[in-house]
This record gives C-alpha cells, sequence and structure tokens, in this order.
C-alpha cells in the first residue's frame, strides 16, 4: 500500500460507494484490484464474499498469484477469482434443476455450434446454403450479447428476419433437448436465471457481497445486466476500465456501459489512473495525441516519469515482402547492438493474413518466433472427434463427446430425433447412450430412428469392450477404419490433400497416445489413463504461449491487448488496412483508432512503424497510401527513415550485426 500512488490508493481505500476506476494503458490497475482484494479481507469482508471477474484464464491467474503475495493462504479461503464465463458456468452447475438440466451439462464450442447449426439447416431449411452457417452463429452470438430472445423480436427490421428468429428458436430449443450451452450461454442462462428466481439471486447476491471487475469496457449487455442483477441496489463494486482501449465491438462489447454505471448508480464514484509506469514519455505522447481525436466521455492524460526515449521510427516499402525482410534486418541490428533477447520483440498487425510474410522472413533469417494465438494441436476438428469417440467408450455418461460424433460420420440421426432423444434423457436423469437403447424410447420416436440410434450404441458397445479386451492401440485403429474415417475426411474436405492432412494429424494423435502409455516408467498406463493424461497436455498446449521460450511474439493488434514488450514493430500502418476498410465503410474508425492506440502502448523503450506502398491483393499488386494514423501523430516525435540517408557508421554497424547473428548460428549447429 505505501508504495501505490495517490490515486491508486484510493482506490484501493475506497469501501463506501460504487467505484469506477478509469486506468490507463500500464497505469498499474491490476495492482489496484489485487490490493483492493487485501484490503477488502484486512477490513472484514470474508473472502468467499468477494469475487473478482476478468475475460481471461491467464488474467485470472496472473490475479490470483498476486493475492497470494499480500495475503495469508487461510484468509484467502473461498475466493472467487476467475472470468465471467467460469462464473457463469459455476451458477449453472449450481442451478441445473431450475434452468430444467441435468447435472452432466455438455459445453458446445463453437465448431459443436457450427455443426449443429448445419444440422438444423439439412433438416429443417433445406432451401438456405448450408455456407450460411457461420453468418447465423454469429447472428445467434450477436442476439445472445445484447441480451435479446427471440420473444422480444415482434417486429421485424433488416437484423431480424422472421426465418432467421424462428431459426434462433429452433437453436435454443435443441440446446434444450441437448442438455447443452454454449459460450454465450454461460453469461445468458446466469442473467435469465436470476430474473425469473428472486430467491436465487438473493442467495447469490448473499454469497457474493463485494465485485471487482477488470476490462470494464469489454463488457456486453449481457454481462452488464448479470453484474446488474449480482450487485443489486447496494452498490458495492468496484470496476477497472478504459474506453480508449475497447476494441471488440464485434464480440459485443459495449464502451458505453462506462456511461451507463454514471445513470445507475447515482452515488458512483470516478478516480483516474493516468501515470503510466511501462512507456517512454515519446511513446506516450503519440498515444495521447492519437486517441485524442476520439470523442470521450470521461477525458484523461497519460503521463510518465520515465525518460523521453527515443523518436518513433516510421519506415516505408516498397511491398509486403520487403517489409518483411527489411524489418527483419531491422531487428537483427538492434538486438545485436542493445544485447536483448528475441523475446523482448513483438511485431503486431491488423489481420492475420499479415503474418505470412513476417514468418516466410523471420525463417529465411533464422530467427526464431513464435505465432501468439495460434491453432492448438486439439483444436482440430479430426483430433477433437477420435477423442470423443475415445471418452464416450470410457465414460457412457459423457453427453458432450456422444453428441459431437453421434453423426460422425454421417448416420443419418437428424436433430428432430436427438431433441427428442434428449428430452426423453431428460425425463430420465440418464444419459444420451443410455437412452438410446430405452425401450420407453418408442413412445418418443419412430422405430427407424431408434434402429439408427441403437446401431450406434451397438458401435460405441464393441469399441468399449475391444479396447479394454485387446491391445486397445490396435482397436482404436481396426475402429477407425471400420467406420470409414478417412471417407467421412474425404467427404468434408475441399481437396484429396486436405483430407490426407486430416488423416496424418489422426495418426499422429495415435501416435502419441501410444508414447504415452508405454513412456519411461515401469507400469503400463490403462487407456483411461493415457486419455486423461491427453486432456490435460490439451491444457498444457493452451498455455503454451506462456512458455514461448526465446523467440520473437508474432500477433494481431486485438491478440496483444494486455501485453508489454520492450520493442515493438507495428506494422501495416496503411488505409484499408489500419484503419481496415471494413470499418471505413461501417464507420467505425474510433474503434481502429484505439486498435492503434493500444499497438502504441504496447511498446516500453522503443516503437517502429511501417508501411507498404504497394500489397498484394487477390494476387493483384495495389498501390496504398500512408494510415491516416501517422498524420495525427506529433510529428517532432516522429523519424521518417525515407527521409534521412543512412550514415556510413551506421552502414557498418548493421553488417556486423549481421555477421555476429550468422556466427551464433553457425555455433548452434
Amino acid at each position: 500500500m505505501q508504495q501505490l500512488n495517490p490515486q491508486q490508493h484510493a482506490a484501493v481505500i475506497a469501501l463506501e460507494t460504487p467505484l469506477l476506476v478509469i486506468a490507463g494503458a500500464g497505469s498499474g490497475k491490476t495492482r489496484v484490484i489485487t490490493e483492493k482484494i487485501a484490503h477488502l479481507i484486512r477490513s472484514g469482508t470474508t473472502a468467499r464474499h468477494i469475487a473478482a471477474l476478468t475475460f481471461t484464464n491467464k488474467a485470472a491467474r496472473e490475479m490470483k498469484s498476486r493475492v497470494k503475495r499480500l495475503v495469508d493462504d487461510k484468509s484467502l479461503r473461498g475466493l472467487t477469482v476467475s472470468t465471467f464465463h467460469a462464473l457463469g458456468l459455476d451458477i449453472i452447475r449450481q442451478e441445473h434443476r431450475s434452468l430444467g438440466l441435468k447435472r452432466a451439462i455438455s459445453i458446445f464450442d463453437e465448431q459443436d455450434r457450427l455443426g449443429l447449426i448445419r444440422e438444423l439447416l439439412r433438416h429443417h431449411r433445406p432451401d438456405w446454403d448450408l455456407n450460411s452457417a457461420a453468418r447465423l452463429s454469429a447472428q445467434i452470438s450477436r442476439w445472445k450479447n445484447l441480451f435479446i430472445m427471440p420473444e422480444q423480436m415482434t417486429v421485424p427490421t433488416l437484423d431480424q428476419d422472421p426465418d432467421i428468429v424462428a431459426f434462433y428458436s429452433d437453436y435454443l430449443r435443441q440446446m434444450k433437448a441437448y442438455n447443452a450451452v454454449d459460450f454465450d450461454d454461460l453469461i445468458l442462462q446466469p442473467v435469465l436465471l436470476f430474473s425469473h428466481h428472486q430467491e436465487i439471486l438473493e442467495k447469490w447476491r448473499n454469497k457474493l457481497r463485494y465485485l471487482l471487475v477488470d476490462e470494464y469496457q469489454d463488457t456486453n449487455e449481457t454481462q452488464y445486466q448479470l453484474l446488474k442483477l449480482l450487485i443489486g441496489t447496494l452498490g458495492r463494486f468496484t470496476v477497472v476500465g478504459d474506453d480508449d482501449q475497447s476494441i471488440y465491438s464485434w464480440r459485443g462489447a459495449q464502451p458505453e456501459n462506462i456511461a451507463k454505471l454514471s445513470v445507475d448508480y447515482p452515488r458512483l464514484h470516478i478516480i483516474k489512473l493516468e501515470q503510466n509506469y511501462r512507456s517512454t514519455r515519446r511513446i506516450l505522447g503519440a498515444a495521447n495525441a492519437l486517441i485524442a481525436h476520439n470523442p470521450h466521455v470521461i477525458e484523461k492524460r497519460l503521463w510518465s516519469a520515465l525518460a523521453p526515449g527515443d523518436p518513433l521510427t516510421v519506415l516505408h516499402h516498397k511491398d509486403d515482402i520487403l517489409e518483411a525482410r527489411q524489418i527483419c534486418s531491422d531487428l537483427i541490428h538492434h538486438k545485436f547492438r542493445e544485447a536483448s533477447a528475441f523475446k523482448d520483440y513483438a511485431i503486431l498487425y491488423r489481420s492475420n493474413h499479415q503474418s505470412r510474410a513476417f514468418e516466410t522472413a523471420l525463417r529465411e533469417s533464422s530467427i526464431p518466433y513464435f505465432i501468439s494465438g495460434g491453432p492448438s494441436f486439439f483444436g482440430y476438428a479430426e483430433i477433437k472427434d477420435i477423442l470423443a469417440y475415445l471418452r464416450l467408450a470410457l465414460n457412457p455418461d459423457d453427453d458432450a463427446a456422444f453428441l459431437r460424433i453421434v453423426n460422425v460420420p454421417r448416420r443419418d440421426i437428424g436433430p428432430h430425433t436427438l431433441e427428442k432423444l434428449g428430452e426423453y434423457a431428460n425425463r430420465r436423469q440418464i444419459s444420451l447412450l443410455a437412452a438410446s437403447t430405452e425401450l420407453g424410447l418408442a413412445g418418443s420416436l419412430k422405430d427407424s430412428a431408434r434402429q439408427r440410434l441403437m446401431l450406434f450404441s451397438r458401435i460405441m458397445t464393441q469399441l468399449a469392450e475391444e479396447t479394454a479386451r485387446d491391445d486397445p492401440f490396435l482397436a482404436i485403429d481396426a475402429f477407425i477404419k471400420a467406420i470409414d474415417y478417412e471417407g467421412w475426411c474425404r467427404e468434408i474436405s475441399p481437396t484429396e490433400g486436405a483430407a490426407k492432412r486430416k488423416m496424418a494429424q489422426v495418426q499422429e494423435l495415435l501416435d502419441w497416445l501410444k508414447r504415452i502409455a508405454h513412456d519411461d516408467t515401469s507400469e503400463e498406463k490403462s487407456l483411461a489413463d493415457v486419455v486423461a493424461r491427453i486432456m490435460l497436455l490439451d491444457v498444457l498446449d493452451r498455455r503454451e504461449e506462456e512458455n514461448a521460450g526465446d523467440r520473437v511474439n508474432l500477433m494481431t493488434l486485438h491478440a496483444a491487448k494486455g501485453l508489454e514488450f520492450p520493442y515493438v514493430y507495428l506494422v501495416g500502418m496503411e488505409e484499408n488496412l489500419l484503419p481496415h476498410e471494413s470499418s471505413i465503410e461501417d464507420n467505425g474508425i474510433e474503434e481502429e483508432r484505439r486498435l492503434a492506440y493500444v499497438g502504441i502502448t504496447r511498446a516500453q523503450k522503443r516503437l517502429t512503424l511501417s508501411y507498404c506502398t504497394h500489397r498484394k491483393r487477390r494476387g493483384e499488386l495495389e498501390c496504398r497510401q500512408p494510415s491516416r494514423f501517422l498524420d495525427e501523430l506529433p510529428e517532432e516525435d516522429l523519424e521518417w527513415a525515407a527521409r534521412k540517408a543512412l550514415d556510413p557508421e551506421l552502414k557498418k554497424e548493421r553488417g556486423i550485426a549481421s555477421l555476429a547473428h550468422l556466427r551464433d548460428l553457425l555455433k548452434g549447429d
């Protein structure tokens, strides 16, 4: 507490009124939240009555770790530090009966949701294009995030086509029958629950008596409703946010939720954190100048006690290939001069496709790199399919696994059949697989549908028996051939090559399973042990980003939010890229400016901005104009490389750096 600045200290000790903390980039907001948790506990609030909510598991882990350094373990017992969605899942699991759900709830990810939407289209809307599944999924997600249910949409508008609203109802009904929730439901269902069950709401209000919210500007309408319901009229909360870093409108985030607080809580107290502890004064000056072009409900201006630092360098290139190569050359030279590590550097871009040229250039220069947010091995559909088969064989009550592979490969078990099966299983309080073979199902389904379910049940029983009796890996291999999974991959893949890649991934998974079963330990592991271990590896795989080692960081500006790096390259500063052409057309310049602001404020010591005069698009080389955001930066803090000749000493230094990098590579060999 003694090391907090006056504004941070005021935010920590304010307990009597609702509190909004406007926390600029690098102003120590996480420290304020963790210190406030400790202060609440020391002031007499029991830890089990405190909940701190954020948006990522990484942020929640960091928060927990910091709180543990401030308060002893005994005093922290029962503290809730989690994401919004983890809290929502906890509420759903504890109150599942009131929501009309069984205890074993299936959670659908985006792939599962798209699969269900395609099945609904195939059976109920055969005249609709199957390729519209992604658009329908996005629309359903948008409505859920705006807390809009089908019954509210009685007046058709451009965004509320009656047929799509009816499809939304079909989707909700199907999910209920499956005893399943999707990612958006983890917030929506608790809001619906609390809105209709006052006694349950009172129970949770009594349980969570003080709420702290990080990254508040990223909340959507449904999250705001959840907070309002939990907080009630007492207003015992602290929310921390920055409207200048609201960059997720496409996910439903509403920076206007900041302004709503003053209306809904007239006693609201506002504290601004404006001292930045991250960046040099020149970097902050550029960020302030840029974001000043956006309107603000609450004005703030970041400042720093750090040194002025180097000017911001602006590079221009003939095309994106040269952009990537020249930035790699600049990075090697700078690393040699500063004796820094590769992990100190980040290359940030607006769109994922921009990474390709940099990946090629980095590989050509033998520079190690890591793409943040790249695809997980366990995220591939074929890996999830095979693991789902194994999970269901080992645990017949795993409804999520059942729903994933009951129609993989296609078995003509349609949504209507699964809806009736789900309703029957819910009434009997048994699993979907168990319900598939019960005689009582005859009252709900035609004989042909029951026969198809029973055939699938026999397939799963056979897999379970053979993996338990014989060599499990030979049995799995034979099973994959028996169901013609390779044929399914060919059916759903655009090319033969794509189908082969899917089967190569499946083989890699099987080889991995075998290695885990026969590792160095003397005792051979059962298939159940192996699958449990590999599901843990899924968790570890998701955490790879945190252990990326000494590698250059490549990521989108969206992925960079919340991170910081000593040296940042912000590339592709061109019109129609940053700002993106879709945002220009949709009048979304303010959010694009916030995105550029986020990129600038990731840099601690040095920031390099880059643009191309030409860039390939759909195979054609197009002329490009520098981004308008470059014109909004203070000219006195910019150093345009094109206007400055490379002096002989610098040329010599770059040559030495390249030779040193080459020597390091040869030494490594």
